[in-house]
């Protein structure tokens, strides 16, 4: 997996991109939280769930279904997080479906059960350059943890921040192209 911190980095990037007026604080919130929530699965190792279980790591708390009741939780909360209840859901359960997506492009681990429930299988990308992060945060503060950091830079924040200003600028254009229009 990347680091946790690693996976805010599409909801952070698609909140800037699209900017405040469509993308609340509070909705951006929810999607960093959801981004970040399937690897609250780690605490299944505590209760004696295995890896390779259905709901051990990167089981079904990354699949798309999970996404999809994230997004159909932040429905509910829309108001609350000062969003219509279509941008809550697509927000959320796009911020949370990241995660996933963002696993499977790691070099390590068994893969994502993205399918589940509908299958068990887990599944990488063909193309994995993500330096797979340990469990433990000790092993961030040494040489590996240096590279693990390089490669997620490189692979994860520099090509979100790039998505956020090309999806910020047309945006902007966009939106002077409509005020022209008025």
């Amino acid at each position: 997996m990347p680091t946790i911190i690693s996976h805010a980095a599409v909801p952070l990037a698609l909140g800037f991109g699209f900017g405040v007026h469509l993308i609340s604080r509070r909705l951006q919130l929810a999607g960093v939280a959801a981004s970040m929530a399937p690897d609250l699965d780690v605490a299944g190792f505590h209760w004696h769930i295995a890896y390779a279980d259905a709901f051990g790591h990167r089981g079904a708390s990354h699949s798309l279904a999970f996404a999809v009741m994230l997004g159909l939780l932040a429905v509910t909360f829309a108001p609350n997080l000062k969003a219509g209840r279509k941008a809550a859901f697509l927000f959320v359960a796009c911020s949370a479906a990241s995660h996933g997506l963002l696993d499977m492009l790691t070099n390590g681990g068994l893969g994502v059960a993205v399918l589940w429930p509908f299958s068990a299988e887990r599944f990488f990308f063909p193309w994995q350059p993500i330096a797979v992060a340990p469990f433990g945060l000790r092993v961030l503060s040494d040489v590996r943890g240096l590279a693990i950091f390089c490669s997620e830079f490189l692979w994860v924040w520099l090509p979100a921040a790039t998505c956020a200003l090309i999806l910020r600028l047309m945006c902007i254009r966009f939106r002077s192209g409509i005020d022209a229009i008025e």
